[in-house]
Parts: C-alpha cells; structure tokens; sequence
C-alpha cells in the first residue's frame, strides 16, 4: 500500500507553492492587460501623462512578473520529484500542454517584456502598444495551457487507458484542448486575475488621493480600474456560473460537496445560502435556502435533479464494485496478453478501473477488499464539505463585494466628479480580498475534487514519488523559508516604488475627473493646468 504520509506532506507542499504563485499570477494577468488600455490611451491621445502612468504600473507588472516566473518553474519541477508515478502515469497528456506553454507563452511573454520596458526611445508609439499587447497575449496564453492541463485533470477526456503500457495516453487532442472544464476554468481565472488588478490599482490611486499626491494619475488610474473592474467583476460571475454547471455535469461530488447537499431534492433543487455542514451527522444545520436557484445554476433546468451526496456514495459503491472487476481483468491480461474473455471483461468495465484503484488505500490487492473497506473507499470520495462550502461562499462574496465597490467608483468618477473619502478608505482596506477569493476559488476546485489526482482515473495517493516523509517535510522547511524572504522582498520592493510614485515628478491635478478629463480629449487645453497634457 502507498505511504500515506508521504501523499498528505507531498499534497501539503504542492499546495503551499501552488498558492504562493498565485499571489503574483492574477496581478500578473491583470496588469498587463491595464498596461495596455494606459498605453493605447498614450498612443491615442499623445498625452505624456498616459506613457508616465504605463511606465509607472510597468515597473510594478515587472516586479510582480519575476517572482511569477521564478515560483512557477519551482511547482513544475514538483511533477518530477514527488509526483513521480503521476507524471509517468499521465505524461503523455499532461506533459503536452506544459511543453506548449513553456514554448509558445512563456518565451512570447518573456521576449517581449525586455522590448516593453527598455523599448520606450528605439519604437515608434504603435509598435511599443503592439508590444505591450504580445506580453499580454503571453501572460494570458500562459494561463490557457496551464488550466488546459488542469482542467484534464478535473474532467479527464480524450484520452484512455493503455493496458500494455500502463499509461494514459492521448486519443483525441481536440478534446483535451477544447474540455469545457478547461475552458471555463481560463475565462473564469484569468476574469479574477482582472479583478485582482483592478482592485489593486484602485488601491494605490484611492492611497494617493487620500494623501494629496500624484492627483491626476491616481484620477485616471481609478478610471480605468473602475471601469475595467466593472467588467471584470461582472465577467467572473458570470463566468463562474458556467462553471458551476460544468460541475454539475462532470464532478457531482464537488458540486453537492460545494452546496453540503446531503440528500437529492426534488427538482429543481434549492441553493444554500448559509448553514453548518456537518459531515458526521450528514446534515446542514441552519441552511438558509433560495428555492429553485441551484437547479438553474447546476442543470439548466427545473425539472432535472441534482444528486445529493449519500446517493452518490451509493452509485459510487457500485463503481468500486465494478472497478475490482477491471482490476482483476487487467491482471489476467497482464499475466496472458492473449486472454480474449479477459480483455472482453476489461472492456466492459475499464471505465471504472480507477475506483476500484480507490481500495489500494486499505488493502494491496483490490480483489481482497472487504465489504467495510468497499463502504470506506466509497466514502472518501466525498470531499471537505464544510471547506467546499465556506470557500465557495467567500468567494462569490468577494466578487459581487467588488462590482460594488467598481460600480460605485465608476459612478463617483462619472457623475459625481469627485471621490468621497470614505470610499477611498474602503478601496485601500479591501485591496487584499481578491487574492483571498482566488485562493479560495483554488482550495474549493482542488479540494473538491479529491481523493482524485486525475479524476476518476487516478487516486492521489497512487500518484506520489517513493520518497521518504523526511525528504518531503525537509524540501517543504526550505520551500517555506526561502519563499518568505522572497516575500519581504518582493514586498519591499512593490512598496518602494508605490512610495517613490511615477518618476520623473508628480502629476499636477485634473480639473474635474470624469471620463472626459480622465482620457484628455475634450476639455479644453489650459496651458499651465497639467505639464503631462501637452
């Protein structure tokens, strides 16, 4: 049997690297995309006030750019070295779409970043925006691949499994490539990483505002958060109601872990506001419910149901059942290749041949299992409900908090002329809550799908390297230690140039600041109002 300890330190790991890089990857996605509305605000409008506050975000983009790239290259190198049966199982599939990141994203992204930040006086305006777009088109073609692979990992098509080779191996590409869980999954991430930056510019311009420096960058900068926030905001909740039904569709136990729906519902189920999932008891205690509500989110309908959990506990008993079945068929074709009535049988049932890889956490050989092992192996397919649960509701609380917060900006901006300072000092507190919905967002679509690796096909603990819990605890120390001081530093440095502010001396007040002032075209030209506005 697996060393479980080692599959838990290994999990632990992972998932501490995971979540540090995602501290610099949504501020990464977004940022780039804002340098390229403040640029092409340059490139329209010829106001130098524009190339100053792109160079002036660049500089943090750069910053943020590095400590991506370097934590990134760290969680890769993790398949390798305690992940080892994992990335033989499944390299074949897996491996593809790293391999197209590494060569067709990330040097487009890391090429075109030099040209961005040291091409200011060698291009012309057009050619130095265009190169600012491919550094974004990098930054978020990045993001597609990796999520192309995670999301075959949460929804496992075009591919199966190789009784000769003991492998997953690819059988249709265009499926791994357009997986709808994949797909909702980058449009739904990289929405959050706009979200991430936009908050984080409407942070530091609200700073500015409230200590008199740098007016009208900070003005313009709000403008353009608020107003890309909007947007943003809206995109991630949209986005994330698909997928949420792409969950429904392929990771039911995610899905009523998410809801802590013990029992199914007559149709169309009602979505849980709030309560207290209590797993021992298999109840929520005081769920405040919405009828109909996640009927529509999970099924697009409301006469279809969605599966509560112990019913799907039920189901997947039968799967691990069936799953022996595979496993005793594949050994008799291992033992004969030519046993026709053994890979008549395999064929039968290889669909469930990794539930029935679920009991190798109780017991060496499946076939031996016993029926209170059976009952335990189908029960550990249910997830951290309460963790599931309260991460989710976090999450959609942040998002629909900050297309509040946007929305408001937006308004004051436009309509108001003026930004009150209670509303500055919420937008400098709130800037952290993003990177917490994001992470949250990762710890429900990670810890929702266990005790899969791949799934359906592969159990995490089959997955990990034959390593020692001392080698995993000793790499995870030094992980944690080294990723804290970069922390500080990265930190130091962000706040330093926050401090310093855009170089070359502030900008001097708008006038009024709407979007008319914000983008410089139509008020009226005041030769002294702003030495940026020439």
């Amino acid at each position: 049997m697996p060393d479980l300890l080692v599959a838990d330190l290994s999990r632990w790991q992972f998932a501490l690297t995971a979540m540090y890089h995602f501290l610099f990857v949504p501020l990464t996605l977004g940022l780039s995309m804002i340098l390229v509305i403040t640029e092409g605000a340059y490139v329209m409008t010829r106001k130098e006030v524009w190339k100053k506050i792109t160079k002036f975000w660049a500089t943090l983009f750069g910053i943020n750019f590095v400590l991506g790239v370097a934590t990134g290259i760290t969680m890769e190198f993790q398949f390798g070295t305690n992940w080892a049966y994992y990335s033989h199982y499944v390299g074949d599939i897996f491996g593809a779409p790293l391999a197209i990141e590494g060569l067709m994203a990330f040097f487009l992204e890391a090429t075109f970043v030099g040209l961005m930040f040291f091409g200011w006086d060698k291009l012309s305006r057009p050619a130095h925006w265009m190169v600012t777009c491919f550094v974004a088109l990098g930054s978020n073609l990045s993001a597609l691949w990796i999520l192309i692979a995670n999301g075959w990992m949460q929804n496992p098509v075009g591919s199966e499994f190789n009784p000769e080779t003991m492998r997953m191996e690819v059988t249709n590409f265009m499926e791994v490539l357009f997986n709808p869980v994949a797909q909702a999954k980058f449009v739904h991430t990289v929405s959050a990483g706009y979200v991430t930056a936009a908050a984080f510019v409407l942070a530091i311009s609200a700073w500015y505002l409230l200590r008199g420096r740098h007016v009208g960058l900070a003005k313009r900068s709000i403008m353009v958060a608020s107003a890309f926030g909007v947007l943003s905001a809206s995109s991630v909740i949209v986005l994330g109601d698909e997928s949420g039904y792409v969950a429904g569709e392929s990771q039911k136990f995610k899905l009523a872990a998410i809801e802590a729906m013990w029992e199914t519902e007559e149709a169309p189920a009602s979505f849980t506001v709030v309560g207290i999932p209590d797993r021992e008891d298999r109840e929520t205690h005081f769920a405040l419910e919405v009828p109909y509500v996640l009927g529509l989110i999970a099924t697009r309908s409301l006469d279809e149901e969605v599966s509560g959990i112990n019913d799907l506990i039920a189901e997947a008993r039968k799967r691990i059942v069936n799953g022996v079945a595979a496993y005793d068929a594949l050994q008799r074709i291992r033992a004969n290749p030519e046993d026709a009535a053994a890979q008549e049988a395999f064929a039968a049932t290889r669909e469930d041949l990794g539930h029935g890889l679920l009991l190798m956490r109780y017991v060496d050989d499946p076939r031996q299992a016993t029926e209170d092992q059976i009952n335990a192996a189908a029960d550990d397919l249910v997830p951290n409900v309460a963790l599931t649960f309260w991460g989710f509701r976090f999450m959609v609380g942040i998002g629909f908090l900050y297309l509040a917060i946007f929305a408001a900006g937006f308004y004051f901006m436009n309509l108001k002329r003026n930004l009150p300072r209670w509303y500055l000092h919420i937008a400098v507190l709130a800037a952290p809550l993003p990177w917490l919905a994001a992470e949250f967002g990762w710890l429900v679509a990670e810890v929702g799908r266990q005790p899969w690796i791949i799934d359906g096909v592969l159990p995490t603990h089959l997955g990990v390297s034959s390593v020692s819990a001392g080698h995993v605890i000793t790499t995870m120390v030094g992980f944690t230690a080294l990723y804290g001081v970069l922390l500080i530093i990265e930190m130091r440095l962000m706040l330093r140039a926050i401090r310093l502010g855009p170089s070359g001396g502030p900008v001097v007040p708008l006038g009024g600041g709407g979007i008319s002032d914000a983008i410089g075209i139509s008020r009226p030209a005041t030769p002294h109002a702003d030495p940026y506005d020439k």
